[in-house]
């Protein structure tokens, strides 16, 4: 008697080494990627390298973010490359009004100006504004609190380019000398301010 019925099409083993050739390429590629961050510290972002750290900071010169006062009511001045050798450790926090995570660690900005220790020792907080215009960097200011002694106007983006910015925000410490110490990448945390950023900046100090 001859089986009437029609054979199964075989096509599931076919199918099944179709997928595995599709993800190979994403498996190998995701490889890469776990070891690229892996040496770059974990995954941390906050160690991403930078050439600068150890050389003197580039040659710039930022206007001010008119509108701005200072405690004493004057106007809060832009800064420079000269500004940063003054003799004392400068912080300077790269920011911007439409950068999100720059909004999440602005209220630890206003804590760390609070630090006595660091005020006692002359370190000054330094705000470049980044590719932003001034007038969103104003309302940004008035809404999350003042903690710069002096805001650079960097529109453009040239200077943030010389610094090796990545992207906002960053946190760059310079010696008294005008001399980069340390880069930190990323919005600060509690944890890293206390445990990474600070003692960077006292050994800048010392």
């Amino acid at each position: 008697m001859i089986n009437s019925q029609p054979e199964l099409p075989q096509t599931a083993k076919p199918a099944r080494k179709l997928n595995l050739m599709a993800i190979l390429p994403l498996a190998a590629f995701l490889a890469l990627a776990g070891l690229f961050l892996v040496r770059l510290g974990a995954g941390d972002a906050s160690r991403l390298p930078s050439p600068l750290v150890g050389k003197p900071a580039p040659d710039f010169s930022l206007p001010a973010l008119e509108g701005q006062k200072a405690a004493n009511g004057s106007d809060l001045p832009g800064f420079s490359k000269q500004t940063l050798s003054e003799g004392h450790v400068s912080l300077v926090n790269v920011f911007a009004s439409w950068c999100v995570p720059c909004r999440e660690e602005h209220p630890l900005l206003m804590k760390l100006v609070q630090d006595e220790e660091l005020r006692a020792k002359g370190v000054k907080l330094y705000g470049l504004s980044y590719k932003d215009k001034p007038a969103n960097s104003r309302q940004f200011i008035r809404e999350s609190g003042l903690p710069y002694d002096a805001i650079g106007v960097d529109e453009s983006g040239r200077t943030g380019i010389d610094f090796g910015v990545y992207g906002v925000p960053e946190t760059f410490v310079v010696r008294a000398d005008g001399t980069i110490a340390y880069k930190y990448v990323g919005p600060l945390t509690p944890e890293d301010f206390k445990n990474v950023l600070r003692p960077e900046i006292l050994k800048a100090i010392n």
